[in-house]
């Protein structure tokens, strides 16, 4: 594989339609909203459960693209392979030495700990791993609305409730939301001799194309209509990076056309790019 020598940033905006983009449990899944200014929200772990998704897909358990934050499959279970497979003794305290090794085989074998990190000491330890793919928490462009919509079934679930006619049920939607999410990507957190995971360019464009196809092969009836609308990267010439990520972020801007008060399609917005603003030793990519 090809070593990442680049820092990143990258802006992504997605919408979606008629659906709930990411509920609350705490909420009743309403929704995820901002009580302060009813601005819409979506977690980072959010995002990457459909990339851990969309390359569990397109790989299935191929060598070195294993997914470990697996439905059904216990993290531990995990560990012990590991251990197994580098000569340690599950269930016994590792050295080092011996933690280290684990942590590299964990690294070498599974996408998202390679990619977005994880804690591996629960159980047998296999140390620490912090990923050099980095997502924020997405917000919406404008307040959304969160509409609750009642349905029906014409059956029931129960036999004691046969003489009903239908059972009732509630979806939580909301009608249009505009998001963006911001992230990094950081090539010294790939390369590092002791701490780095590994994380190569082929690994870098397989993380690209998750986002393009976020919601390509995720649509469900709760979600609704949702859809990667643009993916901007910005590709520093050096690992440490040539720019400040929250300057590179400004240069992205998602306006309102004129006359719009409550946008109901991504045709409402306006995506700018201050392109000219681009300093030097970055590079701008628009993927999407």
């Amino acid at each position: 594989m090809t070593t990442l020598s680049n820092r990143y940033e990258f802006v992504l905006l997605y919408d979606v339609e008629n659906g709930n983009p990411n509920g609350d449990p705490d909420a009743g899944n309403m929704p995820r909203i901002d009580p302060e200014t009813g601005y819409g929200i979506v977690t980072d772990v959010c995002l990457k459960r459909k990339v851990r998704n969309y390359v569990e897909m397109v790989k299935g358990d191929a060598a070195g693209y294993r997914i470990y934050v697996k439905e059904g499959i216990p993290l531990n279970a995990n560990h012990k392979e590991a251990y197994l497979a580098v000569g340690l003794e599950p269930g016994k305290k590792a050295s080092v030495e011996g933690v280290n090794k684990a942590r590299a085989w964990m690294c070498q074998n599974f996408y998202d700990i390679r990619t977005f990190g994880a804690v591996l000491s629960v159980g047998d330890n296999c140390g620490q791993v912090r990923g050099p793919v980095q997502i924020n928490f997405s917000r919406s462009i404008d307040p959304i609305v969160q509409q609750e919509v009642t349905i029906t079934r014409l059956t029931v679930t129960r036999e004691e409730e046969a003489d009903k006619e239908r059972t009732m049920g509630r979806k939580h939607i909301v009608p249009y939301g505009l998001y963006r999410a911001e992230g990094y990507v950081s090539a010294k957190l790939a390369n590092d001799p002791t701490k780095g995971t590994g994380f190569s360019e082929e690994d870098l464009e397989l993380f690209w194309d998750a986002l393009v196809n976020l919601f390509e092969h995720d649509h469900s009836a709760a979600r609704g209509k949702m859809a990667a609308r643009r993916l901007i990267v910005f590709k520093h010439e050096s690992d440490l990076g040539n720019a400040p990520s929250h300057k590179l972020f400004e240069l992205v801007k998602v306006e309102k056309k004129d006359g719009v008060v409550v946008p109901r399609q991504f045709g409402d917005y306006v995506v700018t790019v201050d392109k000219a603003g681009v300093p030097q030793g970055v590079t701008l990519i628009e993927k999407l």
